[in-house]
């Protein structure tokens, strides 16, 4: 699968989009799209894929269940990180104009594409 094609098509897609990458269980990159330089969505990705992996370290099925995914909000952006697997994240930068609900459903939609590929 082009991975390149599958993040060009989500930031595509959901307005005000920054970027989207997809990262392994380290926090390195596989394979990035963005807008501008990419060091900061690697940087940004770097860490919120590892903060994910702890989260759903410490949940249980009696909690409600593994943890997909995170919306993390702050005053500028917004940032949906999901487990694509127990390897690796997909992590979305958006601008704090983007409708949170519009970018959500494309970027379950890239997850599950994701998980049927990798």
């Amino acid at each position: 699968m082009p991975f390149h094609t599958v993040l060009k098509e989500l930031v595509d897609k959901v307005p005000s989009a920054v970027g989207a990458i997809l990262v392994d269980w380290e926090g390195e990159s596989v394979q990035e799209y963005c807008h501008g330089d990419p060091y900061n969505i690697r940087f940004i990705a770097a860490h919120k894929g590892i903060v994910l992996s702890r989260l759903r370290e410490t949940n249980s099925e009696e909690l409600g269940g593994e943890i997909e995914d995170v919306v993390v909000t702050s005053r500028d952006q917004i940032l949906l990180i999901g487990a694509v697997d127990k390897d690796y994240s997909l992590v979305l930068q958006a601008k704090r104009t983007c409708p949170v609900g519009l970018a959500r459903y494309h970027f379950n939609n890239t997850l599950a594409s994701l998980k049927k590929e990798i």
